[in-house]
């Protein structure tokens, strides 16, 4: 009997583990994708603007499996937002991987689309143009400009880092959703350049990455902009390996998330009860 568990472990282990084996390479193929292919990168960033606690690998693993893909989760994550998954739809899940509710690590986890699901509305902040939400949202992305910032009318667009003043100029004369998606991509320009310690930065090899972080936060709050200029996309990416190409993701999403977080935090502080629980970010 002893002999026949260990044999059913051992077969156990072995099957969990060919499956997070196959999953981690079908998300290195995910991520291959989205970075050669301007359209899938555009979808990404969607995706994950609509999903900002999901890491780029999950996006990739949901987006390879279900193209359609938008809002996803756990069935426990629905749970928490006020919605169930749809009888029919049960055994129509993808995988991803979700942080273990014992011990410690990851496992992976049937998820589902929201258009799988039914229940409470899902709800959204929207930043509108001259409300007291979107003068909170520029104040705390302004906060995380590592370098002084000044006022230049003369500016053609709302806000520009420069890389050898070290200083962000903003011209206050555009209207606020344009302010707040140049802002995103002016601060992260600033922040990846360090103030100068970061003598590998180039504007131009930057720009996308920058652009990026706009784009994921723009979509997280409903503001309305284009997506950045995608032409570069494969030749920034030529020769990297979808690990390389996911740690690079993995920075953007990283940084977009800070800002977004401190975003809500200053809109809606959170009042803490005594069973409210911090939100820990998905893998």
């Amino acid at each position: 009997m002893i002999a026949k568990k260990n044999a059913s472990d051992e077969q156990w282990k072995t099957q969990r583990q060919a499956e997070r084996d196959n999953a981690t390479d079908m998300q290195d193929m995910g991520v291959a994708r989205i970075v050669s292919l301007p359209e899938a990168y555009a979808k990404y960033l969607e995706v994950q603007g609509d999903n900002p606690y999901y890491s780029p690998g999950n996006i990739a693993l949901a987006m390879l499996q279900k193209p359609e893909v938008t809002q996803f989760g756990t069935r426990e994550k629905w749970k928490t937002l006020g919605r169930s998954v749809k009888d029919a739809e049960v055994k129509n899940s993808f995988q991803i991987f979700s942080r273990a509710s014992f011990g410690k690590g990851y496992i992976l986890a049937p998820a589902y689309d929201v258009s799988q699901t039914y229940g409470r509305e899902v709800r959204a902040i929207s930043l509108a143009d001259g409300s007291p939400e979107m003068e909170k949202a520029l104040s705390t992305v302004l906060n995380y400009a590592v370098v002084p910032v000044v006022l230049d009318q003369g500016l053609e667009g709302p806000a520009r880092y420069d890389e050898k003043k070290l200083e962000l100029a903003v011209n206050p004369d555009f209207p606020d959703h344009e302010m707040f998606a140049a802002l995103a991509a002016e601060v992260a320009h600033a922040r990846m350049h360090g103030k100068g310690a970061n003598s590998h930065y180039n504007r131009e090899d930057c720009e996308l990455d920058a652009q990026s972080v706009s784009c994921i936060l723009c979509r997280r709050f409903g503001v309305q902009r284009e997506l950045p200029d995608l032409t570069r996309l494969e030749d920034l990416y030529r020769g990297w390996t979808p690990q390389e190409a996911r740690q690079a993701l993995d920075s953007i999403q990283d940084m977009g998330k800070k800002m977004a977080n401190s975003i809500e935090r200053n809109i809606a502080p959170q009042i803490h009860t005594r069973g409210s629980h911090a939100r820990r970010p998905e893998r």
